[in-house]
């Protein structure tokens, strides 16, 4: 920083001394009002646009990064901003030109306050400039002449007021002194008025003589105290008058009184008196302001004769609070006297509060939480007293609230949850009301949007959706249409369907349905058969566009319905190749005797699975009917010599479908009372059946041959396997081979007594031959002990298991003998042969499972 010696030179020396006593009292300021932050400068008027006013961020304490995140910003309720803050640099600098003059007029010291506002946390730090006042104005007075009328008979010593010059400027640049040449009759002499201002009186030191002087001409010379000195002049003119001896005198000296602001114009104030010794006209007073407050013709209205004052125009009380100012009494001869006027204004609450938005955020997200700062508001009430005390409330229901820390300052909070799907948008009226008599109010209207965030998930109207498709359906084909809401708007709103990871039957569900990410709409990826599948259940999850996005599932049922595309099938009778099949019939059956029963099933559903069965053709069809609903074939009649040995019957087996599906089945029928008669009627079995017939046969044989070798095998391998381990146990029953204990894992020995602590399973070995003859015994400890001494004792229960044994297996020979001879009688019968092989097969397997 440079010295003063550097930079200061005339005018800008005076300016660098008050500057470098500003600091100096913002450096005091600072740590006598640390608590209320509060910061003051000084500054001389005049200032360039942009000069440096002060440091902000150092005098208060603030980080740079607090004045930027803050929002820092200088709040005034005046139309002129004299300063700016520069929150880069934390520097207040001059904004407009600031003239002390126009800013204070007289008042001295001269200052204006604003405040310093941050946001997040709200601060607020007051800052008051002191304006310092420069040499800019010289003194001047109020006319250019001055016009005195004095009697020659005036006494030495008598004192004429002079008009008071005006000096913008204050302190040691404003009036200081009065010159008035020449001075041979008069001699000046000064004065302070009770408002401060400096006035001059002219004292007669030298009488006048009229004859030889009539008039005087001097020069009143008005100097004000600034570096370069200033000065006004006024030229002052002496009319000499002939003898007045007495001046007029006032009937006190102070006169006071009270006046309600905004009184109307005429309203009568109060009234002086002056009285005058002299007779004559030299007796008639008439009364005047004094030159020394010229601005008050402005405001009040004496009347010349009456001495009546009256308010000449309204006064606000806000500007002035007390009006001085000085009368005169003069009379006819010149001769004056003056006295003092007080003026008490009373207050009125004429003043509305004012409402003035430091700031307002809108929209706000429909998540902040209570408590959240939305608005600050700043309100003003030029009245005083309980005039000026204001307080703000919300009007109507509304989830806000209005909180205040710092004086007239204001911040409008939240006062719950928002919800911008019941409430988009609030009108919030703020009401500011001062305390007066009647109270004065002002409103204003803030309109508050509601932002969304992405708080409710898509809903879908029901829980579950239902549709059928029948079957055999075009891939491809629409079924049905899912629909989730989402309140919530834009991006927020946008739902997307999509199927839910799932198998059905192993597969994926995305290769038997797919839906539409837009619209929804559910879509069949193949047909679909009824007799595979019946329904199909899946999810479908509606997902919003949010961030992050919010989703929820529905179930969706899909019931395919049965079409008639099967036909029936025949179970019984099975149509073989080439072979023929006959049921036989007795010739004694009776009527209503059953034959056979034809056994058909449609894998479709419901009534096209509903079968009836009737003869389409028959040899006899007065011999045989078939139920219509069970398909047995029952005779009508009684048999007869005379009835055919080979019948024929073709049996057609219909569904109930739409169109209907059916069958047919051929089913012979032997009317014989013996088999070789069947036989013989059935020779005419073609040469290709006799071969088929002939190989079938040998097949069977052969088969029939291999399953009895297999048999025997067996039979003999178990009888010498049993017969071995038969001889092993008794030749170790007889041994005296000393016994290899085996100890199972957690076998312990306690106190070498040989006592166990639990109870185990163990198996115990003799010789190394001996592992394949083991017993395992679930017993208690007392009971799981083998004596190897009493081996006698022993024997007779192994001869026992041996006995049981061979018991087992002589009955199972024998089992398997009679299920061999069945099989060979059977085989007479080629398809009886057949099936008794499978017989024969299964009892093998379920006797060796039994045997092993």
């Amino acid at each position: 920083m440079e010295s003063n010696d550097d930079i200061c030179s005339g005018e800008r020396r005076c300016r660098c001394f008050w500057r470098g006593a500003a600091s100096l009292f913002v450096f005091l300021c600072f740590f006598l009002n640390g608590t209320e932050a509060q910061i003051r400068y000084s500054i001389p008027e005049e200032m360039k646009k942009g000069s440096l006013v002060g440091n902000v961020a150092q005098d208060l304490g603030l980080d740079l990064k607090r004045l930027r995140s803050g929002r820092a910003r200088i709040v005034t309720g005046e139309n002129v901003q004299y300063t700016e803050l520069r929150t880069d640099k934390g520097l207040l600098v001059v904004h407009e030109r600031i003239d002390r003059e126009q800013l204070c007029g007289d008042v001295t010291p001269c200052s204006f306050t604003f405040e310093i506002l941050l946001e997040n946390p709200m601060e607020l730090h007051p800052v008051t400039i002191e304006v310092l006042d420069v040499n800019d104005n010289a003194p001047a007075f109020k006319n250019n002449h001055l016009q005195f009328e004095i009697s020659e008979s005036a006494a030495l010593g008598s004192r004429f007021v002079l008009e008071s010059a005006h000096d913008a400027d204050v302190g040691a640049n404003g009036l200081q002194s009065y010159i008035l040449t020449p001075s041979d009759h008069f001699v000046l002499k000064e004065h302070v008025s009770p408002g401060g201002s400096k006035y001059a009186e002219m004292v007669l030191q030298k009488g006048l003589d009229r004859e030889e002087q009539p008039r005087l001409s001097l020069k009143l010379v008005a100097v004000d105290g600034g570096n370069p000195q200033r000065s006004g002049t006024v030229n002052i003119n002496i009319n000499i008058l002939d003898i007045n001896d007495n001046a007029p005198v006032f009937n006190q000296t102070t006169y006071k009184s009270k006046v309600v602001e905004n009184a109307v114009k005429g309203t009568h104030v109060l009234t002086v008196n002056a009285t005058d010794a002299d007779s004559g006209s030299n007796a008639k007073v008439t009364y005047s302001f004094s030159k020394s407050n010229a601005e008050i013709e402005d405001t009040f209205h004496i009347n010349e004769e009456t001495g009546c004052i009256t308010v000449a125009k309204q006064i606000d009380y806000e500007k002035e609070k007390t009006i001085e100012f000085m009368v005169e009494a003069k009379d006819q001869g010149g001769l004056a006297d003056s006295a003092k006027v007080e003026i008490e204004v009373i207050d009125l609450n004429d003043n509305v509060p004012v409402i003035n938005v430091m700031s307002f955020t809108s929209p706000v997200s429909e998540d902040s939480p209570a408590g959240t700062t939305i608005g600050i508001i700043n309100v003003k009430d030029l009245d005083s007293g309980e005039n000026g005390h204001v307080r703000c409330a919300i009007e109507g229901r509304v989830p806000f609230r209005i909180k205040s820390n710092v004086r007239n300052y204001f911040a409008l909070l939240t006062d719950a949850d928002l919800d911008r799907e019941s409430v988009p948008e609030f009108n919030i009226t703020v009401v500011a009301s001062d305390s007066g008599s009647p109270p004065l109010s002002s409103k204003m209207t803030f309109n508050l949007k509601v932002s969304d965030v992405n708080d409710n998930a898509p809903v879908f109207p029901v829980s579950l959706y239902t549709a059928n498709i029948a079957e055999n359906n075009h891939p491809g084909v629409s079924v049905l249409k899912v629909s989730a809401k989402d309140p919530d708007e834009n991006q927020n709103a946008r739902v997307s369907y999509m199927l839910e990871e799932h198998e059905i039957g192993g597969t994926p569900v995305t290769e038997f349905v797919s839906v539409n990410a837009e619209s929804g709409v559910i879509s069949a990826v193949r047909s679909y058969d009824y007799e595979q599948i019946k329904e199909l259940v899946f999810t479908v999850r509606a997902q919003d566009g949010g961030s992050p996005p919010l989703s929820s599932n529905v179930s969706v049922r899909m019931i395919i319905q049965d079409q008639n595309d099967n036909a029936p099938q025949v179970l019984y009778p099975v149509q073989t190749g080439g072979s023929v099949l006959a049921e036989m019939v007795p010739r004694s059956a009776d009527v209503g005797y059953l034959v056979t029963k034809v056994v058909a099933v449609d894998v479709d559903s419901g009534q096209n699975a509903w079968l009836s069965y009737k003869v389409h053709k028959a040899t006899d069809r007065a011999l045989f009917e078939v139920g219509l609903h069970n398909g047995e074939i029952r005779t009508v009649r009684q048999v007869t010599d005379k009835d055919a040995v080979k019948q024929r019957l073709s049996v057609l087996v219909e569904d109930n479908g739409q169109p209907s599906r059916s069958a047919t089945v051929i089913v012979n029928v032997a009317v014989a009372d013996s088999f070789p008669e069947v036989l013989s009627e059935f020779t005419d079995f073609s040469m290709h059946d006799k071969e088929y017939n002939d190989k079938l046969t040998f097949y069977l044989v052969l088969a029939l041959a291999v399953v009895s070798f297999l048999f025997i095998t067996c039979l003999l391998l178990i009888i010498s396997v049993k017969v071995y381990r038969w001889r092993q146990s008794r030749v170790l029953y007889h041994s005296n081979l000393p016994v290899i204990p085996y100890y199972p894992p957690h076998y312990s020995d306690t106190l070498g007594t040989g006592t166990l602590q639990h109870v185990y399973n163990y198996e115990v070995c003799r010789t190394t031959d001996s592992r394949k003859g083991d017993m395992k015994n679930m017993q208690a400890m007392s009971q799981s002990l083998v004596s190897v001494d009493g081996a006698d004792a022993d024997t007779p229960h192994v001869t026992k298991q041996m006995s049981g044994n061979f018991s087992q297996m002589s009955t199972l020979v024998s089992l398997m003998f009679h299920h061999y001879l069945y099989l060979l009688f059977m085989s007479e019968n080629l398809l009886s042969f057949y099936a008794g092989s499978i017989l024969f097969s299964r009892a093998v397997e379920s006797s060796c499972s039994k045997v092993t």
